[in-house]
């Protein structure tokens, strides 16, 4: 339903699964969000216009658009400053106690949705909303040319921080990950090298990654989109001095880590939530100019019926990225 004269009504073509869905799905919580109500899950999506609202100018009915699932205030400090991202009265899909965009239907403002050009299909664009994640990553932790840049986690999240890292130019790129299957898929998608990881203290673990990738005094860039605290206190230790860290996956509960080698090395640490102003149009002219091929990320697309199946199948690690269709949306 449209409620504000700059809003559209959107038809939702497809719907991805985040990790973030599963989490929910299974605990009711992820950190400080708690499902205290039923919600609707869903929120890398995209569509098409149905209606408009009359102040809306720049979209149309019958434009086919990827969806920014999150409304900010627009007047609280943090959007003032361009960090909409951290608006505390942020309204995002899939986040209690916001029905997500797993429907037939999503309202969204017309400046939170994207106009895909005519070589951008439907499923890329349900795909842009991971994406500006890691753009939102890999701006954060200012990859320039020719840095050598770890991922830890090979999922999508750090699947694509690895193409994004690629396309700003690093010299390296390389993902870790405990499972081999995923690590030669890595490969092919878009790291440079792979490293298993198969215990072993954080120090350990980390020379033995540097020393097999020639990384010299250690990597440029570290970025944690596992949430795991190996991955986290390795890669600490597998920076050179001062090189900079993301975290970018979220933890399940507060993780130690060397706060000495932070300091002796003075590395530059960041967050990384969600994703703030220019990185959904960085994502799209990726995808539009073939920088980044979302596309094969994609394992399979089942009809809205199979929904609940879709989660048993993202939950036991089958698939890389499922979409769901929408429910007029042929598979």
């Amino acid at each position: 339903m449209i409620q504000h004269e700059h809003d559209v009504l959107l038809e939702v073509n497809y719907t991805g699964i985040c990790g973030s869905e599963i989490h929910y799905w299974t605990r009711g919580q992820i950190g400080p969000f708690v499902v205290r109500e039923p919600m609707v899950l869903g929120h890398e999506s995209s569509g098409t216009v149905v209606k408009v609202g009359k102040g809306v100018t720049n979209l149309k009915i019958g434009d086919r658009v990827a969806m920014e699932p999150g409304i900010p205030c627009r007047r609280c400090s943090a959007c003032k400053n361009g960090t909409y991202n951290l608006c505390k009265k942020m309204a995002f899909a899939a986040t209690p106690p916001y029905d997500g965009t797993l429907a037939q239907f999503y309202t969204l403002p017309e400046d939170l949705c994207y106009k895909l050009p005519d070589n951008v299909s439907l499923q890329e664009g349900a795909m842009l909303e991971p994406l500006s994640v890691a753009v939102h990553i890999c701006r954060q932790a200012k990859i320039q040319h020719g840095d050598s840049v770890v991922v830890f986690g090979a999922g999508p999240i750090g699947l694509l921080c690895c193409a994004v890292a690629r396309a700003y130019g690093a010299g390296k790129v390389i993902a870790v990950d405990i499972q081999k299957s995923r690590l030669d898929f890595a490969r092919s998608f878009a790291a440079s090298a792979t490293f298993e990881y198969s215990g072993g203290t954080a120090v350990e673990s980390a020379q033995k990654l540097v020393q097999e990738n020639d990384l010299g005094d250690g990597a440029d860039v570290a970025i944690d989109a596992s949430g795991a605290a190996s991955s986290i206190q390795t890669a600490i230790n597998v920076l050179r001095m001062g090189g900079s860290y993301v975290q970018g996956g979220m933890p399940h509960a507060d993780i130690p880590f060397s706060m000495v080698d932070a300091c002796t090395k003075e590395l530059t640490i960041r967050g990384s939530f969600r994703y703030g102003p220019k990185d959904y149009e960085t994502a799209l002219g990726m995808v539009a100019t073939g920088a980044v091929d979302v596309k094969g990320l994609i394992t399979k697309t089942v009809p809205f019926e199979d929904a609940e199946q879709a989660f048993h199948e993202v939950k036991e690690g089958k698939v890389i990225k499922l979409l769901i269709a929408g429910p007029s949306q042929d598979v």
